[in-house]
């Protein structure tokens, strides 16, 4: 198995904004992308939709302010049974972000892919959560076509 894994700092005293952006449609859709839909909540699924496809989420765990845990019901096939966690904790001004992909089955093209696309995402949300204004698709940061 193999990990995509990111950390960000987020320069906001208050980690219940991160978590926010992590947890409601609005902030979803604020950083990742404008086509979100669904529910937030334990259990709930969340869609995501891009301009070439998308993921769905079901919500497996929520602690507020600490921690938000996804699992891959559909998308591509190297997605689904993946584990999306998002580790939140405060250093000093910063929220801290650990980030993990988890599940992979073989680092292929595919994965490079999109750790470089949730490495851009990840700033798209620094920079919702820092200044009200994400890079959401399709405004996001273009890197070619991974087909």
């Amino acid at each position: 198995m193999a990990d995509i894994l990111h950390r960000i700092g987020v320069k906001t005293p208050a980690p219940e904004k991160v978590y926010d952006a992590l947890t409601t449609v609005e902030g979803l859709a604020g950083w990742w992308t404008d086509d979100t839909k669904g529910n937030g909540e334990v259990g709930g699924v969340l869609e995501f939709r891009f301009p070439v496809g998308g993921f769905d989420m079901e919500v497996v765990e929520l602690r507020p302010s600490e921690r938000v845990a996804w699992r891959v019901v559909d998308g591509p096939e190297e997605w689904i049974g993946t584990t999306i966690d998002w580790d939140l904790h405060q250093n000093g001004d910063y929220t801290i972000v650990l980030f993990k992909h988890r599940g992979w089955k073989e680092p292929v093209e595919f994965m490079h892919h999109c750790s470089t696309k949730w490495g851009s995402f990840l700033m798209s949300l620094k920079s919702l959560v820092e200044t009200g204004e994400g890079a959401p698709a399709p405004r996001d940061v273009q890197i070619g076509d991974w087909h």
